[in-house]
Formats: structure tokens, C-alpha cells, sequence
């Protein structure tokens, strides 16, 4: 039989459109005698699949060689023109009789973002057998990469600020910001594969989060020409998403200097699970007992970071210091039982001896490479639950009051060290659908080792939680992080996009639907033969932008690869029919919501991409398709009647931060600008909204980053070298050419984020004072209201200290904001509850008065994003509530999708603006109720319209 499958078409935006769109697969196979059929999607005309074929070729050449040749004398199916000169060998892979050969495509020398295809042959008797294909080449690129590219340093500029925004992409300040920890180094040029292709450079951005110092190591795809940020991808693989604690970024390959010595004895320790278990030791030239395996043909080390923070791990190196564990005697004491290094040991070992043994692999990267545990690792000096696979070595959290250290579960162990087999085989790239399949394959391969090395029955209730066997007092269904028989489906399917704050694009949230539809298959079809297939699908199927329906493909073709019996292959498709992971879904992800003003924005959700709303008009940011343009300003009526269309010039800029009165639209546009200090203009430019010429009010080579209009007055935010390298706040009014400083007589930082209602303008302070001892300097965020008509600054008030804010909204009758004015802090192991929650400050013109409407640390706390604000409602885009979040490890229905609540000025409840099931994002408010938000149901992400619900069911 033979079969093809038509590549998926890319966009390269977001993870909910770059990593998993759609291209159908021919319904049925034809007869052997008849053509292979190709589906044509509009990236490629190279099938993603060829299956079942059986074509000879040279048996005597290399196998890398030999599958070129295949490809090449086979144009008409492959539509690949060159093989030789596009693709080069990323690995071959041999298993008995069977070779797999990966080939990286390139064009015109350049790598192309994810781009890989697999041959796989059977070689026997002297000859040699192409049995199938798989993966992604395109075909229709067409990109200058002779272009003139925007310089290396604004391209780096760039990627940091994206990276900088996405972390807290709800928030106009973030305290420490000046000082944030965030740099970028040149990776070089890249081909970004949508549409015709993009011309890319790839930064590498590493630092701190200057909200709460979580490290960050990300690779950041910008347009090489424009500048235009197109895809941000994490190179730590966590084994839970957490927003408040995070990973450590890739480290270096060399350890740190340690006791030596090569002599292997009998050791033995016992596990925090009460198990006495033999440990392989050596001898150390100084006496004492080292946590080195050397008994294997892969070395396992355990490296002792008993009393370091995540972050000493983020250099190029390794820590100073960092050594194995050591024990003055061949039986390890209750230290470093009670640290985790016994268990990680341990289960480092069943790992291996569990790869080896049940799937003959060799190590992660199958050629022996040495296994390194680097455990005890905490946060900030507090206890510390999670786990991660940074690209060399595996590195475990302390645990806390409830769980144990993260080594003192097999699958977790198990996961984190499959991470390093995925990275070595099919490389799937950690962002939307191909990270939450990256996930999927990890939990199930730690969950499989778990279930074997502890004898637990498949049947067993709890044998489908992951980390169920870290909790300290409660029962494990309680603290497991993962169930991978939860029951999810696609249903439950989370629109995310790939930044930090959401999780990647879902990539752990999304994760069970894949995974438990393995799960389901190592139930029916029994642990041995589940495992094989599996495996092999990502051996030899699988490559770096696979998605869901990929997924299911492979896992079909590798279970025919073992000639199952057709009952067990029906078995395999009822796994994936039951999870609802079929072609049917693939085909319609990205449909409308309810009530899209304009779909497929194509844009980051960022607060400075929200709509602009007045007068029944919108005006919002949108690029093309593909995301090759930078972003422009489109209008429309906010009533859904009749078509919207651009305003702003396609002059190559990027355009955001819209406002609009209904009668003429301002916004915010930055060029490239070679001449210019900073390699670029930013300009305020207003046209009107039926079309006409546009007209520039400002320009400045300095960062622009808030906008504000309304009537006659439009404000911005800016950096100013002049005025201390800080943020101030400037103004026009009328026809009048006159700009206008806003300064506070004691003035003392920046002044930023301003909105303009009625004749005011709001705006956040940033304030920083010294101490009067040594701990330096602490900060104050609060709102001031400036009334250009009186001349007069009202303080709407504030919060010394807090951590960050939102873009404060300015009605007729008031201005609120969100607030995090406690990022908690540990008391007796446990956060307290200001560390998850968030406050919304409100300072109403009527009665003068600021109070908080929500208190972060009171039981009626929210999970606050942002703040959109009408004469009489207060509409919050707020996350789920944390207990729910907490009790079920963050994975329930969209615990992520955050939703709009709406609310009167003191507080009450009015329910939510709309019910649509997709992440509502960035409100802007209207009269009453009525608001417009980007909506991630609708294609691309799209511009929604809501006039409020009692509640929905």
C-alpha cells in the first residue's frame, strides 16, 4: 500500500499558528500500480509522508548518499530539485537491518527554520530498500539572501525587547526594568520557512527576568530586513509550566573541578522512600566516596548543589565548585538521602538500563554520551519544585514541605532524560503543538519506566500519575503534577501563544491530549509492544515541526512498520479518534468565534497591540498571513457592518498603539532608519478615518513605547537621554506644534504609559529613593492624572514597592490599573498568597478617592493581566483563580486561557463580557459593557466584540 500526506502550511507568528496549521491527507490509499498522490499545501509540494513503498537503490553507497539519490530519482514524487545541494545529514541512525537517514534542508546556504526530512531504508542480503519518507522540505521559497539586512545590533535590540515584553506582556512597568538582565548574541541568518520564505537572524537572549530573576535562555527569529520579531523559542524544557518560578538556561559541558579517582566499589544508600539500594561509588584519591557510576558503559555522575540557586547554573561554564556528591564511607548517610542524590542516582540507572534493555539505545544521544544529575537546586535560597532538561544535563529541584526533591520520582527523572532522547532523534521544536508533542513523548516514556521499574499494574489507578510519588503527607492522585489519563481531549485544546507567560504556547498544558492517547495504546496493546512503536514513530518518523495529527500518522505508520494485525492497528486509531486528534480538528483549530470584528491579526498579544475604540470605529494592528510585513493599522465599525480596511502607509514600518475618536485614528509607527542614532525613527503619525493623507505630529530616534489620544490632545511616553536616560511623558494639544514635558517637582524616575480622556491624562510614576542605610534603593509605582485645562497633577495613588503595573485606563469618571504589590515571599516552606495573586487599584473623579478594589493578599484577590475601564465598568482580563490552578497542577479546562470579568466600581461582580471559549485578551471599553479584545478562538487571532453576560454555561 501507499500513502502521502501533504506537508502543513507554516505561519510563522505565534505557536498557535507557526507550529500545527493544516494540510488534509489523501482519504484513501490507490491501488499499487497507480501514482503516489500528493495534496498540495501552500508552502510545499512535497509530501510530509510517503509510507509503504519499496524502492531499490544503491546498496553500496553511504546511507546518507543513498537516500539523496533516492530523493533525486524520484523528483516527480519528492519535487525536490537538488537534493544534494539542499539538504545535508543531520544524523543516520541504524537498527539491525533498518537505516533512518535525517537530512537538514538549506537554501542557498542557509539553514531553514525546522526544515528536515527523513529516509528510512531496510538493508538485507546485499541490497538496499527505501521503505518510506517523512517531515518538511519546502519547495516554494524564493528569498533574496543578498537583501540588506537591518544592522546585527537592532536586530539584537529587537529580539531583547520582545523577550523583555513577552515575560510580562501585560505590564507597562516592571520594577528593576533599567536594570533588567537581558542580552542578546548573534546566531546568524536563517530562512524562516513561511510563505516564500523570510530572511531571519536568530538571537540567542539569556539573562533575568527583571520582574521576579527567573532565568531566560531564548532563541529569538528576527525579520533580517524589518526587524519584526516572528517566533520566540525556550531551550529549557521544565517538567511543570510555573509562571512564578522558572528554569535555568542551557549550561556548559565542562564540569567544575572535583576530587578525582577512577577505582569503582560497592556502595549503597537509601532512597526517601525507605528502600536500601547498591549504588556504584569510586574511590576518591583523598578517601572520601564519590556519586560516580563507572560500572556502565555510561558514566553517571551526581553533582551536589546543595545550596545554589538555579541561576548560579546560568553561565558559560559550570559553577565554581559544583562537585559529586561525597560520603566519607561506602554506605551514603541520611544527608544525602534527604538531599535526593541517592534516588537520583538510582533512577538515573533504571533509566539507562531501561532504554538499554527494552529498546536497545545507548544512552540519550544513543552513542554513550555521560549522564550528569545536578541536584538540590532552589529558588531564591527557598525550596524549589521542578525539574528540567537544559541540553547537557538533567537538574532537579529541592522539594518543599509537601513534596519531596524532584529525583525522587522515576518519571520524573524518567521525563527529564527522555527530553535528551527527543532532542537527539526528532528534535521537536519547544513552542505550541511540537513542544506539547515534546512533552507528551517525555511523560510517557518516564511514566512507562516508572510503571515497570515499580512492578505497578497498567490498571492501577495511580498508575498514570506523574509525580504522584513526591508527596510527603497527601495522597498521591493529590500532588501528581501530570495524570495522563485525565481524559483530555482537543476540546480542551488551549489557543496559546509561545511566550513565557503562556506556557509556550501550552506546551505542558496541552500536552495530556497526545499523551494520554499513548497511554491509552500502552493499555491495549501491552507495555512491549506500545513501547516499540512509540518509539519508533519518534525515531524515525517524527522531525522538528511535527504536530498532533504528525503524531497520530507516525504512530500509525510505525505500528504497520511491526506488521500489526489490523484489529491492532484499528486500536491505535481509536486512541487518537478518542482524544479527538484526527485530520476533522486539524482542518478546523482556527475557526471564528462569536462576534470577530476582523480575524487573523497575526500579531503578538501585547498590550501596545490592543484596539484603539471610539465613536463606533476600532482601529488595530494586523500584519499579513505569514507574518512577513511588519504590523499595520487597520479600521472598522465596531457594529461588524461592513469591511475593514488599512490606513496606514506600506512604507516598511511597524505600526502600533491605535487610538481612534471615530472621526481621525493616531498612531504610533517606528522605521528603520540607518541614519538615525538608534537605527530607527519612531513616529507619531493621525490620519482620518475614511481615508485621506496621513500626517506626521512627531518623530523621534528614541524609544516610543505608550500612546495615548482623545479629542484635541495626544500624549506618549519616551526615552529621554536628556533627562537622565529615564522614561518621560510628552504632549500635543490642537494644531499646536508645541511639545509639553510632564514633570513632578520632586521627580526622581520615570513617568510612562499615559491615556488621554476628556481633557486628562493618566500615567504611571516610577520613583526610585535611597535608603537611608546599606540595602540600597526601593521604588514606588503609582498613577498621577495630569488636567491639561488647569495645569493641575492629581496623585491617583500607589504602591511602594511593587513589582510591576499595567497600562493604567482613563475613563470620564475615573482611572484604575493593575497592581503586583507583593510577589510573596516563603513562610515555613509555602508562598504567601500575595505570590500568585494581583491587585486593581481604582481613583474615582467623583469622590476622590483611591482605594484597592482588589487586594492581592485578601480572600477576594483575582489573578489580574489587565485593566479597561468605561464611565461605569471596570472589565479585568483575568487568569483563572489559583486554587484551581494549584489543585490540579494548572492543566484543567483553558486554566491558562485568561477570560474578561467585568465589575462596578465597588467591586461587583457583573459577570463576564463574553463567552467565547479562546483566550480574551487586552480589553477596550466602549460605553457600559461594551468592549473589543483579541480573541485567540477566532483565526490568527482576532478582534472580538462583547457587550457583557450574566454568566456562562
Amino acid at each position: 500500500m501507499r500513502r502521502a500526506k501533504a506537508l502543513p502550511a507554516i505561519a510563522v507568528l505565534a505557536a498557535a499558528t507557526i507550529l500545527g496549521t493544516t494540510a488534509q491527507a489523501a482519504n484513501a490509499a490507490p491501488p499499487a500500480d497507480e501514482p503516489i498522490p500528493v495534496t498540495v499545501a501552500p508552502d510545499t509540494d512535497t509530501p510530509a509522508l510517503v509510507d509503504d513503498v519499496a524502492d531499490p537503490v544503491d546498496a553500496t553507497a553511504a546511507p546518507d548518499q543513498a537516500a539523496k539519490a533516492h530523493l533525486a530519482g524520484h523528483q516527480d514524487r519528492y519535487k525536490i530539485g537538488d537534493p544534494a545541494g539542499t539538504l545535508t545529514t543531520a544524523s543516520v541512525e541504524t537498527e539491525g537491518e533498518r537505516e533512518t537517514v535525517r537530512l537538514n534542508q538549506k537554501y542557498k546556504g542557509l539553514p531553514v527554520f525546522g526544515a528536515q526530512y527523513v529516509v528510512r531504508t531496510e538493508k538485507a542480503a546485499g541490497k538496499r530498500t527505501v521503505t518510506g519518507t517523512s517531515g518538511s522540505y519546502f519547495t516554494n521559497l524564493d528569498v533574496d539572501t543578498t537583501a540588506t539586512p537591518i544592522p546585527t545590533a537592532l536586530a539584537i535590540s529587537r529580539a531583547v525587547e520582545e523577550v523583555r515584553r513577552s515575560l510580562n506582556p501585560g505590564a507597562a512597568v516592571v520594577a528593576g526594568d533599567a536594570k533588567a538582565d537581558l542580552t542578546g548574541t548573534d546566531q546568524g541568518l536563517i530562512v524562516m520557512p513561511t510563505g516564500t520564505g523570510v530572511l531571519a537572524r536568530r538571537v540567542l537572549v539569556k539573562g533575568r527576568d527583571a520582574a521576579n530573576g527567573r532565568p531566560v535562555l531564548r532563541d529569538v527569529y528576527v525579520g533580517a530586513t524589518n526587524g519584526v520579531p516572528l517566533l520566540s523559542v525556550s531551550r529549557i524544557k521544565s517538567f511543570v509550566a510555573d509562571q512564578k518560578v522558572a528554569t535555568t538556561p542551557q549550561s556548559a559541558k565542562t564540569p567544575g573541578a572535583a576530587a578525582s579517582g577512577t577505582a569503582s566499589v560497592a556502595g549503597q544508600g537509601t532512597t526517601l522512600h525507605g528502600a536500601t539500594v547498591a549504588l556504584p561509588l569510586v574511590r576518591s584519591d583523598d578517601g572520601s566516596y564519590l556519586m560516580k557510576d563507572l560500572t556502565r558503559t555510561v558514566p553517571i555522575t551526581t553533582w551536589d548543589a546543595r545550596g545554589r540557586d538555579y541561576y548560579d547554573l546560568m553561565g558559560d561554564q559550570w559553577p565554581e565548585g559544583l562537585a559529586p556528591f561525597a560520603s566519607p564511607s561506602a554506605t551514603l548517610g541520611a544527608d544525602l538521602t534527604e538531599a535526593g542524590a541517592v534516588d537520583a542516582a538510582w533512577d538515573a540507572a533504571k533509566v539507562v538500563d531501561w532504554y538499554k534493555s527494552k529498546l536497545g539505545r545507548n544512552s540519550l544521544d544513543d552513542k554513550g554520551m555521560p549522564i550528569d544529575s545536578v541536584v538540590g537546586i532552589t529558588y531564591g535560597g527557598s525550596p524549589w519544585v521542578n525539574a528540567y532538561w537544559d541540553g547537557t544535563r538533567m537538574v532537579y529541584g529541592s522539594g518543599d514541605a509537601e513534596y519531596l526533591p524532584l529525583a525522587a520520582d522515576p518519571d520524573v527523572v524518567g521525563h527529564e532524560m527522555t527530553h535528551g532522547v527527543v532532542e537527539h532523534t526528532a528534535s521537536l521544536v519547544y513552542a505550541g503543538q511540537p513542544g506539547a508533542l515534546n512533552e507528551a513523548i517525555a511523560d510517557y516514556f518516564g511514566n512507562a519506566i516508572d510503571v515497570d521499574a515499580s512492578g505497578t499494574s497498567m490498571s492501577d489507578p495511580r498508575a498514570s500519575l506523574l509525580g504522584g510519588d513526591l508527596c510527603r503527607t497527601l495522597a498521591p492522585a493529590q500532588c501528581a503534577l501530570r495524570d495522563l489519563d485525565d481524559g483530555a481531549t482537543t476540546a480542551d485544546f488551549q489557543h496559546l501563544i509561545d511566550t513565557p507567560s503562556m506556557d509556550d504556547g501550552g506546551v505542558h498544558l496541552n500536552s495530556t491530549i497526545v499523551s494520554g492517547a499513548l497511554w491509552d495504546l500502552r493499555q491495549k496493546l501491552g507495555k512491549t509492544v506500545a513501547d516499540k512503536v512509540v518509539y519508533r514513530a519518534l525515531t524515525d518518523y517524527l522531525t522538528p515541526m511535527s504536530d498532533f495529527v504528525d503524531a497520530r500518522d507516525a504512530v500509525l505508520a510505525s505500528a504497520k512498520s511491526f506488521r500489526l494485525k489490523k484489529d491492532d492497528l484499528k486500536v491505535v486509531e481509536k486512541a487518537f479518534d478518542s482524544r479527538g486528534i484526527t485530520a476533522k480538528w486539524k482542518k478546523n483549530l482556527y475557526g471564528k468565534g462569536t462576534d470577530v470584528l476582523i480575524d487573523r491579526l497575526n500579531t503578538g498579544m501585547y498590550a501596545d497591540m490592543r484596539a484603539g475604540v471610539g465613536g463606533g470605529w476600532f482601529a488595530v494592528p494586523r500584519s499579513d498571513a505569514n507574518r512577513t510585513e511588519p504590523t499595520s493599522i487597520w479600521v472598522g465599525r465596531t457594529n461588524g457592518k461592513g469591511t475593514p480596511y488599512r490606513i496606514s502607509p506600506d512604507d516598511g514600518s511597524v505600526n502600533n498603539f491605535p487610538h481612534t475618536d471615530g472621526k481621525r485614528v493616531v498612531w504610533l509607527s517606528t522605521v528603520v532608519n540607518l541614519d538615525s542614532p538608534t537605527y530607527e525613527t519612531n513616529r507619531i503619525l493621525s490620519a482620518p478615518i475614511g481615508g485621506g493623507p496621513v500626517k506626521e505630529l512627531y518623530s523621534s530616534p528614541y524609544r516610543v513605547d505608550g500612546l495615548g489620544f482623545d479629542g484635541d490632545i495626544v500624549a506618549w511616553s519616551q526615552y529621554d537621554p536628556d533627562q537622565g536616560y529615564l522614561d518621560v511623558v510628552r504632549y500635543l494639544r490642537g494644531s499646536s506644534k508645541t511639545v509639553h514635558t510632564l514633570a513632578h517637582p520632586d521627580w526622581r524616575g520615570s513617568a510612562t504609559a499615559p491615556s488621554v480622556r476628556n481633557g486628562k491624562i493618566s500615567y504611571v510614576r516610577y520613583e526610585n529613593f535611597e535608603q537611608p542605610d546599606a540595602n540600597g534603593v526601593y521604588w514606588s509605582l503609582g498613577v498621577e492624572v495630569h488636567d491639561v485645562a488647569t495645569g493641575r497633577t492629581t496623585y491617583a495613588g500607589g504602591d511602594t514597592g511593587a513589582e510591576r503595573m499595567s497600562y493604567p485606563d482613563l475613563s470620564a469618571t475615573g482611572v484604575a490599573w493593575m497592581t503586583d504589590r507583593d510577589y510573596g515571599t516563603i513562610v515555613d516552606g509555602e508562598w504567601t498568597q500575595g505570590a500568585y495573586y494581583d491587585s486593581v487599584r481604582l481613583f474615582d473623579f467623583a469622590t476622590r478617592t483611591s482605594r484597592l478594589l482588589f487586594d492581592e493578599t485578601s480572600p477576594q484577590a483575582i489573578r489580574a493581566v489587565t485593566v479597561a475601564l468605561s464611565d461605569t465598568t471596570v472589565t479585568v482580563t483575568e487568569e483563572a483563580p489559583v486554587k484551581a490552578w494549584l489543585e490540579t497542577g494548572g492543566y484543567p479546562n483553558n486554566v491558562l486561557n485568561p477570560k474578561l470579568k467585568q465589575y462596578t466600581f465597588q467591586g461587583k461582580s457583573l459577570g463576564p463580557a463574553s463567552c467565547s471559549p479562546g483566550a480574551q485578551m487586552y480589553a477596550t471599553a466602549a460605553k457600559g459593557r461594551e468592549v473589543v479584545y483579541m480573541d485567540s478562538a477566532a483565526s490568527g487571532f482576532g478582534l472580538a466584540h462583547a457587550t457583557g453576560a450574566k454568566s456562562c454555561k
